[in-house]
């Protein structure tokens, strides 16, 4: 596996073929060919020059939708027409953009295509499952597989419930630290090169490349199938990103602030999403997968609203406010800090 110290690089999931897109969702959705099935493996959803053309969603000729998908009343309407102004409609939809045509609700009043001109045929499905649900699964589908991507160097790990990026120059430790994380519990996503999506406003989640699935480098052991040695249990296939952890050698610069009370806490882009970044000083005798747990939980109390270093400084105010109010012979007292009991933040499973 490639040492390297920067992003790895970043870029667009290529095109998808129909005959991929139906291959993936038809056991979900029980798509069925109507016509165009021999096209489908040569046809890309994406055109040459696809502009900002909406992916999925109900038939709209105004602006239409790469993938069209008609529900019955619409269906009851088209079926309705003449066969001169059904191949109008076919034609029209070929004509801006269209290339794939899903009837739900087992509908389709289609029985024959017009001849296609100097258009390609929008490749027609048909359906059991409702419209509704149809364009939500497409949408989910499409935003992960054609989102743009970056590749990081680090061991992507699921810690605690939350997807955290070991980072940190080549030899560090990272992947000596990672294996014994998952001899600790937790869970391997990705070693060397894990990619991330940006997959919401708010959200950037990361997972394995096929070629690296379930595989770790450790300096001295070689490649490890961590699958293979530590079960099922060990490996998860992907997980929001949540947390930096940056490892360095204690006598480099930390890329952060150091604050005796909230540590080195800062944050790093990725895809345009500030993530939480603690930078973490390697240094011999430093057990650091039991410093990475324990940043991970103070992460934790920090997304509940908890902050140590802030409640020592407030302990410290109400100490001097007492030590004023017993000169004045005002005593005040005072009960107990937050509560720190924190549930999973992290809706993801």
């Amino acid at each position: 596996m490639a040492d390297r110290t920067e992003a790895a690089g970043d870029g667009t999931a290529s095109n998808i073929p129909i005959a991929a897109l139906t291959r993936a969702m038809g056991s979900r959705l029980d798509l069925r060919y109507v016509h165009g099935e021999e096209a489908a493996g040569q046809r890309e959803l994406l055109g040459p020059d696809d502009g900002d053309l909406p992916l999925v969603g109900h038939l709209n000729l105004i602006r239409p939708n790469r993938i069209q998908v008609i529900g019955d009343y619409e269906a009851r309407y088209i079926g309705g027409l003449s066969e001169e102004q059904q191949d109008h409609l076919v034609l029209e939809m070929a004509r801006t953009g269209t290339t794939m045509v899903i009837f739900a609700e087992d509908t389709c009043p289609f029985t024959r295509m017009p001849a296609s001109g100097d258009a390609s045929l929008p490749v027609i499905l048909c359906t059991r499952t409702s419209s509704h649900e149809v364009i939500a699964l497409l949408r989910y589908f499409l935003q992960q597989r054609l989102a743009h991507f970056e590749v990081r160097h680090g061991v992507f790990m699921e810690i605690l419930g939350i997807g955290v990026l070991i980072s940190g120059a080549s030899s560090v430790g990272k992947s000596e630290v990672a294996l014994e994380l998952i001899s600790r519990g937790h869970r391997l996503i990705a070693d060397d090169a894990p990619e991330f999506a940006r997959i919401a406003p708010d959200i950037v989640r990361g997972h394995c490349p096929a070629l690296l699935q379930d595989l770790l480098e450790v300096r001295g052991l070689g490649v490890l199938n961590i699958r293979a040695m530590y079960g099922d249990s060990a490996i998860k296939g992907g997980k929001y990103l949540r947390l930096i952890i940056d490892l360095r050698d204690h006598n480099e610069p930390s890329p952060v602030p150091d604050d005796r009370l909230n540590g080195r806490r800062g944050e790093s882009e990725i895809l345009g999403l500030r993530i939480p970044l603690i930078s973490l000083p390697v240094a011999p005798g430093r057990n650091i997968a039991v410093m990475i747990e324990a940043a991970v939980r103070n992460h934790l109390l920090h997304m509940q609203g908890y902050i140590a270093g802030d409640d020592l400084r407030a302990r410290q105010r109400r100490r001097m406010d007492d030590g004023a109010a017993a000169d004045t012979g005002d005593a005040t007292f005072h009960i107990g800090g937050p509560s720190t009991t924190v549930p999973n933040p992290d809706p993801e499973g």
